[in-house]
């Protein structure tokens, strides 16, 4: 399975998400292919957030090796699942999409709900972290429901 993880610039929750993902699978024995995007461009090439990489490192995930890139329609066809976090996100991806069957593989992160950008407030770091492990956890466990 090869999920994508986005927000909008692609250096704090979708890195995070990404990584979370990426380390748990592989944890559970899965070889999916995880990566993440944002639907802005004022960070490609640049690597996550500082404070995004402090805070997997205090969790024993390395995040520092990702760079950000920019979502563009052609990540449509290289992904099963394209999981957006928050409803401007979602908005700005559908919005791409080249296919009514590309507009199904989008979904938000947390269901109904979205993951708060802790860009400015160095205080919503950890919690953002421990929401997107909470949710990592139970996606593995439902696809792997749905795999079997």
């Amino acid at each position: 399975m090869k999920i994508l993880m986005v927000c909008l610039g692609n250096i704090c929750r979708s890195p995070l998400a990404h990584g979370i993902l990426e380390f748990k699978a592989k944890e559970a024995g899965l070889s999916w292919e995880i990566d993440s995007a944002g639907t802005g461009d004022w960070h490609v090439g640049q690597a996550p957030d500082k404070r995004s990489i402090a805070i997997a490192k205090d969790r024993g995930i390395d995040i520092s090796g990702q760079r950000a890139q920019f979502f563009v329609p052609e990540l449509f066809a290289k992904f099963d699942k394209i999981l957006v976090m928050d409803r401007q996100n979602y908005a700005d991806v559908i919005a791409l999409a080249p296919t009514p069957e590309d507009v199904d593989k989008v979904t938000l992160f947390l269901d109904n709900d979205i993951v708060p950008d802790p860009y400015y407030d160095n205080n919503m770091f950890g919690p953002v972290f421990e929401l997107i492990e909470a949710r990592c956890e139970q996606l593995i466990a439902a696809w792997q429901e749905e795999e079997k």
